[in-house]
């Protein structure tokens, strides 16, 4: 076999792959193409009906409070102030708890598994007082595997899954706030 059919060998290949390429790009457009026809759009920052907020009723050095803060930062949304005066909404902290509960044991006794919940209860209300969301409980839970020989793993395992489930609440809460109408 000589150099001339080496070289056609590896040109028919490279045409191939060029069109095996070209062919799964359009294939990408037409599915793009699809789901924009049917309405479907990527999660966007959301949109808020007010311009400050003050979070109320959190215990001090709240985890789920700072989370809120740094999400409401984030999305160049309403600024959070201190004063319940100078706020146009009010978030108001009505339970904000971490459980963690045994659900399985070994046979000697060993506890084998854990769950982990997250509960906020919270409510939105004009500096008026009035109600602009009820009174509202989110809930997360999580189960973890334990094992004592592993216990500094699954302790970053467990506050791992609080952060996480925090931040399902939190963006719960954000969809919430952004749901509020606007008052005339």
């Amino acid at each position: 076999m000589g150099v001339a059919a080496t070289f056609a060998r590896r040109t028919r290949h490279r045409a191939a792959s060029r069109r095996a390429v070209l062919r799964v790009a359009g294939l990408t457009c037409l599915a793009g193409a699809g789901l924009g026809g049917c309405g479907f759009r990527l999660r966007q920052a959301p949109r808020f009906s007010f311009r400050s907020i003050a979070l109320a009723g959190f215990r001090p050095g709240s985890p789920m409070a700072a989370e809120l803060r740094r999400a409401l930062e984030d999305t160049r949304g309403p600024r959070v102030v201190e004063r319940l005066d100078e706020a146009e909404v009010v978030l108001e902290s009505l339970d904000d708890v971490r459980e963690k509960a045994v659900v399985a044991l070994t046979a000697a006794g060993q506890v084998r598994e854990f769950e982990l919940r997250t509960r906020f209860g919270f409510r939105v209300l004009s500096p008026a007082g009035q109600v602009l969301i009820e009174p509202t409980e989110l809930r997360q839970l999580r189960d973890l595997s334990y094992s004592e020989t592993l216990a500094l793993a699954k302790e970053l395992e467990e506050s791992q899954l609080y952060r996480s489930m925090q931040a399902d609440i939190v963006d719960q809460v954000m969809r919430r706030l952004a749901s509020i109408p606007p008052r005339a």
